[in-house]
């Protein structure tokens, strides 16, 4: 069985919450994240492609991770991450090592390299970012404030809190609240396989 999570099931719960949904919206907003999205990617450096970098920021933000962990936070399969952290390995970026409990397992963590490329990336972003919003009024930045806590729960419908700019380097001292700023549709009930 694959780590890889399948196509959600439309149920007819989804398709009464989904009928108040104003398309022309979500087609605006899909494209404008696209967009931003390819901007950003553009900010982050020459030496690694967007998938090497989603990777590198999935080690600092959470390593150091087993291997299957990292697979499925990349929604990818274990053979796939494999190839992709032996790319990251041959520029030096990460480091394997045995797990303390477990020494079957197999921690991926970053190099002191690769700690450094994931911050110049960031900090190239979060400028590039900053010399955007530096256009906006005080008005706009306050309306975009807004906007933001949407997005962050729109990306994270479990109700978690998304982490802040320093979540890598500050953890969290009390269990995440548990709220869910989203009304929540049944959970779907999945069709077996003809």
């Amino acid at each position: 069985m694959s780590d890889i999570p399948s196509p959600e099931i439309e149920t007819d719960a989804d398709a009464d919450a989904n009928a108040d949904v104003d398309l022309e919206l979500a087609a605006r907003l899909r494209a404008a994240l696209a967009r931003l999205a390819r901007q950003l990617r553009q900010q982050a450096g020459p030496h690694l492609s967007p998938t090497l970098q989603s990777v590198l920021a999935t080690i600092a933000l959470h390593g150091p991770l087993p291997l299957g962990e990292l697979a499925a936070r990349e929604q990818v399969a274990p053979p796939t991450i494999t190839k992709l952290l032996a790319r990251l390995d041959e520029h030096g970026l990460i480091q394997r090592q045995r797990g303390a409990d477990d020494k079957r397992v197999i921690l991926v963590s970053l190099t002191a390299d690769g700690q450094r490329q994931f911050d110049e990336s960031r900090t190239r972003r979060t400028a590039w970012l900053v010399d955007r919003l530096a256009h906006l009024d005080d008005t706009q930045q306050a309306d975009l404030a807004r906007a933001v806590e949407l997005l962050e729960a729109i990306a994270n419908p479990d109700g978690a809190p998304a982490p802040g700019p320093d979540a890598a380097a500050t953890p969290p001292t009390s269990p995440a609240p548990t709220r869910s700023p989203l009304p929540r549709a049944p959970e779907p009930t999945r069709r077996p396989a003809p």
